[in-house]
């Protein structure tokens, strides 16, 4: 059986009260941590750990720890980024409603190793029910003596609070989170500095992911050298999947980091195969802003080799035959599925995100928007297809925060893969008219065809 570091006990029966999760070994790492070990020692088991970032980045934790200024006389602060809006990504919400008090342990242990006294979960305004079950979990945390002054009698002590944001995307993006977080408009910031100098209230501040915070916890209690022993290279541990798309079964699924991509969309244990006996015909394997990817080039990479889920094995080949883990936002389309038309709805939502602060983002946004809308529509131009092109490498890294690449990869990779089909669309107006046109016909080429021979 895979091994269940954050879902184990997932499916106990009110395991989001305090007293069932404690009763399950809750709260073990915070006692551990604050008794019997330093916050450098906290640190440096989770960087032997290899954990890296699960909000998209995949940047190491642990290095990311160690950037924080401890030397500024300024207050630390840790921030969970809980601002779960990725399209396709849905396993932090799953995490916080099931088992809150993971997160909230994960963010009292990370806390004392960054000597931070006051702490914040920024979540979705979206996520409004889930606001209150956390606001529940931490009224029981501090109930029981894990939060607030001398937790469990040690010199240690920590607020923790709850901050809903407005429903904005960009404020995923860590600076603009903190931006919003002191009450201003969601805007990423210039850096450096970085927010490890100066963030929070200008003071030294982490931001991590609700998966990456609440797997600390298993770090601290068997080990940084243990975790690592889970995955595959420096793809360490496990990782949770938003499996979502033309499957039998969609949901959030914690895999072991090495599983192949073949197994996780065809095995029962995991997807259970394509819906309705189709074929695959391409997968956008960590959220909407990565690289789309066909048939042949998710199973297996451009050498041959099998796919494998981890952050190394998706991004072989680059951007040219490679994608990214990301944010385990896995979207799988079946033979039936209109890759210009998932594009489009992708840029309807990149344009209506951008906070409009860089002008690469708020024009080029709009731009990839209208042209996919006319292509969609029947009335698109073949040179619209080199248009599209032409903008995407115009917004790529011309932008302050990523949000503008994270518009232009999805562009780039559909057309360098599926180009045939924009010119279908383009070739065949009649046959587009119909929103569900690759249903009645589905649209074959020979690349789909010989990836599910």
């Amino acid at each position: 059986m895979p091994k269940k570091l954050l879902l184990e006990h997932i499916d106990v029966p009110s395991i989001e009260t305090f007293e069932t999760y404690r009763r399950h070994g809750g709260y073990a790492s915070v006692e551990k941590a604050l008794k019997t070990m330093t916050p450098d020692a906290v640190t440096e088991e989770v960087k032997k750990s290899g954990l890296r970032g699960r909000g998209g980045a995949g940047f190491p934790a642990g290095l990311k720890w160690s950037f924080l200024d401890r030397k500024s006389e300024k207050p630390r602060y840790l921030v969970c980024n809980a601002d779960e809006s990725e399209p396709g990504t849905f396993k932090d919400r799953y995490l916080m409603e099931k088992i809150p008090h993971l997160l909230i342990e994960g963010m009292i242990t990370a806390s004392y190793a960054l000597g931070a006294k006051t702490s914040y979960i920024y979540i979705r305004g979206e996520y409004m029910y889930i606001v209150r079950i956390l606001e529940r979990a931490i009224e029981e945390a501090y109930a029981a003596g894990f939060l607030g002054q001398h937790i469990l009698g040690t010199p240690y002590s920590l607020d923790l609070y709850v901050h809903p944001g407005a429903g904005a995307y960009i404020c995923g993006e860590e600076t603009a989170l903190l931006e919003s977080l002191e009450g201003k408009r969601g805007n990423p910031r210039l850096k450096p500095p970085f927010p490890a100098v100066a963030g929070l209230y200008a003071a030294p501040t982490v931001v991590n992911n609700v998966e990456t915070i609440a797997a600390v916890v298993s770090i601290v209690n068997g080990g940084g050298d243990e975790y690592a022993k889970v995955g595959l290279g420096k793809s360490t541990g496990t990782k949770l999947i938003s499996a979502s798309g033309h499957i039998n079964k969609p949901g959030v699924y914690e895999i072991e980091l090495g599983l192949p991509v073949e197994e996780f969309i065809f095995s029962d244990e995991y997807c259970g195969g394509i819906w309705k006996g189709r074929k695959l015909k391409a997968v956008v394997a960590g959220g909407s802003s990565v690289p789309i990817l066909p048939a042949h080039l998710i199973l297996k990479t451009a050498k041959g080799e099998q796919r494998l889920m981890t952050y190394e094995s998706l991004a072989d080949g680059g951007f040219i035959s490679g994608t990214m883990l990301g944010s385990g936002g896995f979207i799988v389309m079946d033979e039936t599925a209109c890759i210009v038309r998932n594009l489009w709805t992708f840029s309807r939502f990149y344009h209506h995100e951008s906070c409009g602060q860089c002008s690469p983002c708020r024009e080029g946004t709009g731009w990839m928007e209208k042209v996919l809308h006319r292509i969609e529509h029947g009335h698109g131009h073949m040179h619209d297809i080199d248009l599209l092109v032409d903008v995407a490498k115009k917004i790529e890294g011309n932008t302050i925060c990523p949000l503008g690449d994270a518009a232009a990869w999805p562009v780039a990779s559909a057309i360098r893969h599926f180009r045939e089909e924009f010119e279908y669309h383009v070739k065949y107006p009649e046959k587009v008219a119909n929103p569900k046109h690759f249903e009645l016909e589905p649209f074959r080429s020979e690349r789909l065809e010989l990836s599910n021979a």
